[in-house]
C-alpha cells in the first residue's frame, strides 16, 4: 500500500495532521496544569511523529511527501485550534463597563449562576457600573450574549486568569482542574 504515491502522500498527511493537533492539545494542557494528562498524550504524540517523519526520510526523492508533510503541518495548527476551542479548557474573567446603571445586570447574570462582583466606576463620560466575572470558558460565548441582551453597547474584556487564591469559586476550581 504504501508504494502507491496516492495512499503515501495521504498518510503523511494525515499523520502530520494528528501530530500537530495533539501537540497543541499537550501545549494546552501543560500550560493549563494537566501534567498528567499532558504527558501521557505526549507518549502518543510522539509514536506519531516518529512514524510520520519516518515516512518522509525514507523517501526524501519524493517532494510530494515533502508538501504533504507541510501541508499536513499547516493543517494540524489549525485542527488542534479549533479541537482546543472545543474542549474550552480552564477559566476567564470578564471585565464589562456597562452605562446602564439603572438595570440590574449583576443579579440578572448572578441568577444565571456567574460569580460577578460590581462596583461604580468614573469614566470620561460619567458614572459606569464595572462587573468583574469568572466564568468556565466554555460559558463565555453565553455571558457575552446575556451582556450584549441588556446593553448591546457594553465594553467587554476577557482573559485568562493564572492563579485563583480565596472568593467562592476556588474550592470548585481546584477540584475540577485535578487530573
Amino acid at each position: 500500500m504504501l508504494s502507491n504515491t496516492f495512499a503515501m502522500v495521504a498518510i503523511i498527511f494525515v499523520i502530520n495532521i494528528v501530530y500537530v493537533s495533539f501537540n497543541t492539545i499537550r501545549m494546552i494542557l501543560t500550560l493549563k496544569g494537566y501534567r498528567y494528562y499532558a504527558a501521557s498524550l505526549s507518549m502518543v504524540e510522539v509514536l506519531v511523529y516518529v512514524l510520520g517523519l519516518g515516512l518522509v526520510i525514507n523517501n526524501l526523492d519524493q517532494i510530494q511527501n515533502l508538501i504533504a508533510y507541510a501541508l499536513g503541518y499547516g493543517s494540524g495548527v489549525i485542527i488542534g485550534m479549533k479541537i482546543e476551542e472545543k474542549l474550552a479548557l480552564g477559566y476567564i474573567t470578564v471585565n464589562v463597563i456597562t452605562a446602564e446603571l439603572e438595570k440590574d445586570l449583576p443579579n440578572y447574570l448572578r441568577n444565571r449562576g456567574y460569580g460577578v462582583t460590581h462596583w461604580t466606576a468614573h469614566g470620561r463620560k460619567g458614572e459606569r457600573l464595572m462587573m468583574e466575572i469568572l466564568t468556565p470558558r466554555r460559558n463565555e460565548f453565553d455571558l457575552i450574549d446575556a451582556v450584549k441582551s441588556y446593553d448591546p453597547v457594553a465594553f467587554i474584556v476577557s482573559q485568562e486568569p493564572k492563579s485563583f487564591r480565596g472568593g467562592f469559586w476556588v474550592k470548585s476550581i481546584r477540584k475540577s482542574m485535578r487530573p
